[in-house]
């Protein structure tokens, strides 16, 4: 019998970046955005747990990756729509860096994953209580 993992987060990205990304989509210069945005709504999903942080995309969703918090050194984040949702890069201790676009919540959701953080990690990501 395993820990129990609890969920918090189980969800693809926010749909206001597919909104947004199709009205891009109207000028020739935004189809690519709005290609990217219509492949993050069919296939990316997101779940994150008491334990890890679990990527599944790619095309046709068959990539996966798991990062658990104790690999994690950094966490940068970025507002997208008018602060609803928001881009995270999280790098772990390999130097690898993983890219979760368009999170729903990004700013409760940040502040669950740093809770989970090391001191040093948390200070690496400038998190609110860590200096």
């Amino acid at each position: 019998m395993g820990i129990r993992e609890d969920i918090y987060l189980e969800s693809g990205p926010h749909p206001g970046d597919l909104i947004l990304n199709l009205l891009f989509g109207l000028t020739i210069v935004g189809l690519p955005l709005t290609i990217g945005a219509i492949v993050r709504a069919l296939w990316l999903r997101y779940r994150i747990t008491n334990r890890r942080i679990t990527v599944t995309g790619g095309w046709l969703g068959r990539d996966r990756t798991d990062i658990v918090y104790s690999e994690i050194v950094k966490i940068v984040t970025v507002p997208r729509g008018f602060g609803l949702w928001g881009d995270m890069v999280v790098t772990i201790s390999d130097g690898s860096r993983l890219e979760l676009r368009a999170i729903p919540k990004f700013r409760e959701v940040y502040a669950y994953i740093t809770d989970k953080l090391s001191a040093k990690a948390k200070q690496a990501s400038g998190a609110l209580g860590s200096r």
